[in-house]
């Protein structure tokens, strides 16, 4: 698919160190400032960015399997940081930390690009069954996000090659987050009304500064892009251990 810039005033990197500090800010609420709840909501925004990031970095690579093979190096790097983040254990076989979700994404992503060389007709049918397809892989392989973390990266991967896609990441980000992730709630006061607001549909925010983006990769390196990466278990098992000995 052919990428063009737009108007935008973010680039990539940009993109990245802004989910990159709301993931942080989500961490510090789940180890050591649990009272502060502000902190997780904003941290709802952090997900789609990255989900995003994911797609769109899919769509630029050089090299896709390089790019498959840098994603599960890392998930399995940043699992024991993952484990001991949430659990306190090096080991818990039930919740595997988001690198894996990207990497299904990838996965599947990679072969709706093989499956687009045998037409249109097959490339759509194949872009619709991967919805159900990634909702059950990362339900089954317990990822961060669950299926619903696979098709976010799906609809962005998706919406992007069609007029109005817009129109498609508001509906499914909604419906996964509002219907399907759901969570805690916000109770929300209209005169005599309460109505309860699912915490994660803030996430809907992330689509403001990704419909931002101008297409620009921003500075970049390997040094760069390897300090993203390694930012995940890093933080994490900061975190962890700062949670341990405070």
């Amino acid at each position: 698919m052919e990428h063009t810039k737009t108007k935008g005033c973010l680039d990539s990197l940009t993109l990245k160190l802004l989910a990159m500090a709301l993931m942080l800010c989500d961490h510090l609420w789940a180890t050591v400032l649990p009272g502060v709840m502000w902190l997780t909501a904003v941290g709802r925004i952090a997900f789609p960015i990255f989900a995003f990031q994911v797609a769109e970095g899919f769509q630029r690579t050089h090299d896709r399997k390089k790019y498959l093979l840098r994603m599960l190096v890392f998930a399995l790097i940043s699992e024991i940081p993952f484990n001991y983040l949430y659990y306190s254990s090096p080991v818990f076989p039930f919740h595997q930390n988001v690198m894996f979700t990207f990497f299904i994404a990838l996965l599947l992503m990679l072969g709706l690009e093989k499956v687009r060389s045998k037409g249109m007709g097959m490339y759509i049918l194949a872009a619709v069954l991967s919805l159900p397809v990634g909702y059950f892989l990362g339900t089954i392989g317990m990822v961060d996000y669950y299926g619903s973390g696979v098709v976010t990266v799906l609809i962005f991967y998706l919406c992007r090659q069609i007029p109005h896609g817009w129109i498609g990441e508001v509906a499914g980000l909604a419906f996964l987050n509002c219907k399907l992730l759901g969570g805690m709630t916000i109770p929300l006061t209209l005169g005599s009304w309460t109505l309860e607001f699912p915490e994660q549909g803030l996430a809907l925010l992330a689509l403001i500064p990704i419909w931002l983006y101008n297409g620009r990769q921003g500075a970049h390196n390997k040094a760069i892009q390897y300090a993203c990466y390694a930012f995940y278990p890093a933080h994490m098992l900061i975190l962890a251990l700062l949670r341990m000995y405070l």
